[in-house]
């Protein structure tokens, strides 16, 4: 990167930091409008507590923004001294005979132009697995240059974000960490895999830069307010506020394959069979893990309304449903509201094959009243397939275990709030390669996608809820 390209690459991470900045004092300002406009004396606990967190990131983005513009500063110096430099060359006298020497010229692309690897150029990835495999085997210059140019590309782009990449995802050398196009990690969506549809829908944050776990406040023991027994009096019994820490684990997860030279640079489509089959498979980790991983998976925190749902059929299933929508609301009382019902596709096509002669009490905005809710028909792993008449969305997800129960052949329907399933991971789903040679004699590479993620649903106990039972054991036919 020459130095005109890195000034413009601070001057964008100075703007980055300038509008983290703005963003949250807009934010903290509509917090205070809203709550005078609301004739509220004080902002509630939440609004309280999102107004606490946007003022460390006021000051912790005018932290940033000093040392960047310090960095800044020296940059455009090195830049000034430059020019100076190019300059004297430019109006110096050639010895007689002599061409003059040209003065050096610097253009910046970065964010400018096309990406080094986009759809159009590397529509499957071909082209950035083969540069990856001739710069880590042959040193190929030109395969690591364009290497180099996309992880300044990437650079960019999170500084524009906001995000940083971390210290082991700048290097080519050895390729830890180099990051894949994001176009390239978004086709995993068409390919045949169970994939990540819980996952999407959760409320997602950003992963931190370090550490491997992460710790939440949770409040166990709530103020007491009491009637006062008579004017002057003080509180009878007053009790301290008191929390509990929740710590979160970061996970990674890691998938890798071994292949030939001769198959990267002499096959056909292998860049589909290896780099695809990888992100669709992590992409399926992922969302597996959420749901079946021990002690903290959703199948394992979710409160058991077991025995509700014991026929198969919708005057037992459907009630059990709004049982635990009820019981997650009764739990969260305000601070969350169920919104989703997440079960396997077998269960929501079996679902719509049920046939009845009764009406719902009660209607749904958008919902047929002779309807027990809606079917939007819409494919796999791509978001809301339906709605229920309690309003519940209907999200079908393949990597709900079908092996419960003592016959082994119950699945689970699960009704959550979406904004208590936390998930955090990089923004746009990164994953991330790493090319090693063990069998540098054979001519083999082994390429390794890894990505770190971290999940919670248990700032609230009960706040998620599944229903399981007799009724939910394999339909035939589905």
């Amino acid at each position: 990167m020459n130095i005109k390209e890195l000034v413009a690459s601070i001057e964008i991470e100075l703007e980055a930091a300038e509008q983290r900045e703005l963003r949250a004092r807009k934010e903290m300002e509509l917090l205070l409008v809203t709550a005078q406009q609301e004739m509220r004396s004080d902002l509630s606990p939440e609004d309280d507590s999102r107004f606490a967190s946007l003022k460390e990131t006021v000051q912790n983005a005018r932290v940033d923004q000093a040392s960047i513009k310090r960095k800044l500063a020296k940059a455009r110096q090195v830049q000034a001294d430059e020019a100076r430099t190019d300059d004297d060359l430019e109006h110096a006298t050639a010895p007689e005979g002599l061409p003059r020497t040209a003065a050096r010229t610097a253009s910046v692309s970065v964010g400018r132009e096309e990406r080094t690897y986009h759809r159009g150029n590397d529509p499957t990835g071909k082209m950035f697995l083969n540069d990856i495999v001739k710069q880590y085997t042959t040193n190929d210059v030109r395969a690591a240059g364009r290497l180099q140019q996309h992880m300044r590309e990437e650079m960019v782009d999170r500084a524009q974000q906001g995000q940083e990449l971390r210290a082991g995802e700048v290097g080519t050398g050895a390729f830890s960490g180099l990051v894949v196009p994001q176009y390239l990690v978004d086709m995993v969506a068409p390919h045949v895999a169970n994939l990540r549809p819980f996952a999407d829908i959760c409320n997602k944050h950003p992963l931190p830069a370090s550490g491997m776990s992460l710790n939440i406040s949770r409040i166990t023991t709530a103020s007491k307010v009491e009637l006062q027994t008579s004017e002057n009096a003080a509180q009878a019994t007053p009790t301290a506020m008191d929390d509990t820490l929740l710590t979160i684990n970061v996970q990674t997860a890691l998938g890798q394959q071994t292949i030939s030279r001769q198959a990267i640079e002499r096959g056909y489509g292998i860049e589909d069979v290896v780099m695809q089959d990888l992100f669709r498979q992590h992409a399926t980790l992922l969302d597996s893990t959420m749901l079946n991983a021990a002690t903290h998976g959703l199948t394992n925190v979710a409160n058991n309304v077991s025995g509700v749902a014991t026929v198969a059929d919708l005057a037992h299933i459907y009630p059990a449903i709004l049982g635990a929508a009820s019981q997650s609301e009764t739990a969260t009382l305000g601070m969350a509201h169920p919104t989703y019902a997440i079960m396997h596709p077998r269960r929501w096509f079996w679902l719509q094959s049920l046939l009845t002669t009764q009406w719902p009490a009660f209607t749904q905005p958008g919902v047929d009243p002779r309807a027990e809710g809606t079917n939007t028909a819409a494919p796999y792993n791509t978001g809301v397939h339906g709605v229920l008449p309690s309003g519940l969305k209907v999200v079908t997800d393949a990597n709900i275990l079908t092996n419960g129960g003592t016959a082994t052949n119950q699945d689970e329907i699960y009704v959550v709030p979406d904004v208590e399933c936390h998930l955090w991971e990089d923004q746009g789903n990164p994953v991330y390669i790493r090319a090693e040679q063990p069998a540098a004699a054979s001519l083999g590479v082994l390429l390794v996608v890894y990505s770190y993620f971290a999940f919670t649903y248990e700032r609230y106990t009960n706040a998620t809820q599944k229903v399981t039972g007799l009724g939910l054991a394999a339909p035939s036919g589905f």
